[in-house]
């Protein structure tokens, strides 16, 4: 069925000012900024966006618009900036979870190396003493002496 110059006009309107309301944020309830919804928000059939259907340049206008947007850091689409902040949150958090990771088991190589290490002292020290006990040449230092400290007159 063909439509009139001036129905045309109309609903090109109506594609118009309903891709300014999508890029503006403006969506419906469970609704994209995708060419369905603006098909639905601007009551034309979906299929007239594509190929060489009479409306497939306003498709192209659209799109183009929309990346726009996007590329300037501006995503009209509330559920796809929600989508693209989360991914970054999770993105960071996994970097965070790998450090800590890395930190723990490098604290755990620490301490087991530290605890090794007193062991070994450990047994030095009792070998040292053992080794010292039998014989007689080692004696005790005496104890230090307490001086008086008089005063003139």
């Amino acid at each position: 069925m063909r439509i009139s110059a001036a129905q045309r006009t109309e609903n090109e309107n109506r594609i118009r000012a309903a891709i300014d309301r999508l890029l503006r944020g403006e969506l419906p309830p469970g609704g994209k900024c995708d060419i369905k919804t603006l098909a639905s928000k601007a009551a034309v059939d979906r299929t007239a966006f594509y190929g060489t259907r009479p409306y497939s340049h306003l498709r192209v206008e659209f799109e183009r618009r929309f990346q726009a947007l996007q590329q300037a850091g501006d995503i009209p689409d509330p559920r796809e900036a929600r989508i693209t902040r989360l991914k970054t949150e999770n993105t960071e958090l996994r970097e965070r979870l790998a450090a800590s990771e890395q930190a723990i088991d490098e604290l755990t190589d620490f301490r087991t190396q530290a605890l090794a290490r007193l062991a070994a002292q450990h047994e030095e020290i009792v070998r040292l003493r053992e080794s010292t006990a039998g014989t007689s040449r080692v004696g005790r230092l005496p104890a230090p002496r307490t001086t008086v400290v008089g005063t003139c007159s």
